[in-house]
């Protein structure tokens, strides 16, 4: 656990310093709305409302790719990802370390996504913030634990920007299915729909259980 705090303290105080990724991430969000809010045609209310879960998870999702792609960049530095697989602790709690880091990060972006993503597709979004936050956080705990192993996995290969999301998206499926099914319920009724959060805490259980007991395995290699 010890080694775990250590390396979520690390990531957000270099972070903090530097700021390079969240802003990056945050940057590239806001072009992604930006250009899907020009790219569609003239809309009412009604369609804005049915098109803004699938529009507002694509942003999250390239955010996040973007992210995730820089969560082991920097460890290749003077061969930083060496000292981490030395760490004399069980190597899934290094995993954990990014994996939370990652989350927080990606929780900001997000947050303040939402807020440009209400404004360009006059959707509001205020009114389920709490109910929001719950799907997005669940949607996101899945994202961190697949992209951070597989950002293990490809960050000392030849074209890791392009082998990320090659990976990683095909495995988010169940994520975005239940991620866009439960935010669309949210902005029709107002309410959770109980299945797709169901849906989504058990994907998130089995991503974050396999990549904890994988991961010892992905840093030797």
């Amino acid at each position: 656990m010890n080694v775990a705090l250590a390396i979520l303290w690390k990531d957000l105080a270099t972070e903090w310093r530097g700021r390079d990724r969240v802003v990056a991430m945050a940057v590239f969000s806001f072009l992604v709305v930006v250009v899907l809010h020009f790219a569609l045609p003239a809309r009412d209310a009604e369609e804005a409302r049915r098109l803004a879960p699938g529009l507002l998870w694509v942003a999250y999702i390239f955010a996040a790719i973007l992210g995730l792609n820089r969560a082991f960049a920097l460890e290749l530095e003077n061969e930083a990802l060496a000292g981490l697989a030395l760490a004399p602790a069980d190597r899934g709690w290094i995993f954990l370390g990014k994996a939370a880091a990652s989350f927080v990060i990606l929780g900001a972006v997000q947050a303040v996504t939402a807020v440009v993503f209400a404004l360009a597709f006059d959707v509001d979004l205020a009114a389920i913030a709490p109910s929001l936050a719950i799907v997005v956080a669940l949607g996101s705990l899945g994202i961190c634990a697949v992209g951070t192993l597989l950002g293990a996995v490809s960050v000392r290969t030849r074209y890791r920007e392009v082998m990320l999301p090659l990976l990683m998206l095909p495995l988010l499926v169940p994520v975005l299915l239940a991620a866009v099914d439960a935010t669309a319920g949210l902005l029709e009724t107002g309410t959770l729909r109980w299945r797709s959060v169901q849906l989504l805490l058990v994907t998130d259980a089995v991503f974050w259980i396999v990549s904890f007991t994988s991961f010892e395995y992905v840093l030797d290699e």
